[in-house]
């Protein structure tokens, strides 16, 4: 590692997290929820092989859900296996999801899964309320991060 540079500690009881999110969305608030899932599942998560990639979160009917999460099935199941990509129902206090919805219905929210971790022996999700970025918005930011590089590196010259 280059001196100057840190790197962000990340919790051991972090699973998987999904790094695009911060860079595609900006987000308003998290919330924590836990999963309902079925024994293999856990038995896959523990071994690391889950993905957040494209997930994203809805809410139907008054109940949330997790959609597209990516948990690779458990190779000592035989067939009492579970099916990959499946949704899953999220656990959410009930002003919870009721807050949820009214921000959701808004125009250009999303919610969307910023990371999977462990608390008290729990498969937990954290989500985030997250507006999408325009393409000049991340423009900008890779503007200002690159000039504060540059400032960085200016002020250490001398």
């Amino acid at each position: 590692m280059a001196k100057g540079k840190k790197k962000k500690k990340r919790s051991p009881d972090t699973i998987c997290e999904n790094k695009r999110v911060r860079r595609d969305y900006n987000i308003e608030a998290t919330f924590e929820a836990g999963l309902v899932l079925v024994g293999t599942e856990v038995k896959s998560i523990r071994a690391g092989r889950a993905n957040l990639l494209d997930a994203y979160a809805n809410i139907k009917n008054g109940e949330a859900f997790l959609y597209d999460l990516d948990i690779a099935p458990y190779d000592n199941a035989a067939h009492f296996n579970h099916e990959p990509k499946r949704k899953r129902k999220l656990l959410l206090n009930r002003r919870e999801i009721d807050k949820l919805v009214t921000k959701v219905k808004e125009r250009g929210y999303t919610l969307v899964p910023l990371d999977l971790h462990f608390k008290a022996g729990f498969v937990k999700v954290t989500l985030a309320l997250a507006k999408g970025k325009k393409q000049y918005d991340n423009r900008q930011e890779i503007m200002a991060k690159q000039e504060r590089r540059e400032m960085r590196a200016h002020s250490h010259r001398r």
